[in-house]
């Protein structure tokens, strides 16, 4: 049965959560299978973002897809995806150090 009100799950949460599910298989894969099936998923998911029909319950699993296999990613590299969000966006934009952002141009 569902929890009908799931308890909020942090960065550092996703990460544990996916290498406890995948992470033999992860490493199995190596780092070169796991970044093909990375790109794979953001493909899907720049195609639901593209489509002005796409079932919003679906664009919210192509987003889960991307998450997971980025925290996958991370998890192969050793990398700490919470501590790595921190050290670059913990204290504002990393160019211009405020929030928000105040630099004078914007990426397209």
């Amino acid at each position: 049965m569902t929890d009908p009100t799931p308890t909020p799950m942090t960065l550092a949460a996703v990460q544990t959560r996916i290498r406890d599910l995948f992470g033999a298989k992860d490493a199995r894969r190596g780092i070169e299978g796991t970044f093909m099936w990375f790109m794979e998923e953001v493909g899907e998911l720049s195609a639901a973002l593209r489509d002005p029909a796409a079932d919003p319950e679906n664009l919210k699993l192509e987003f889960a897809d991307v998450l997971a296999w980025l925290a996958t990613l991370a998890n192969i590299a050793g990398v700490d995806l919470d501590d790595a969000v921190r050290r670059k966006y913990g204290a504002g934009c990393p160019k211009c150090g405020r929030t928000p952002c105040a630099c004078a141009a914007a990426k397209p």
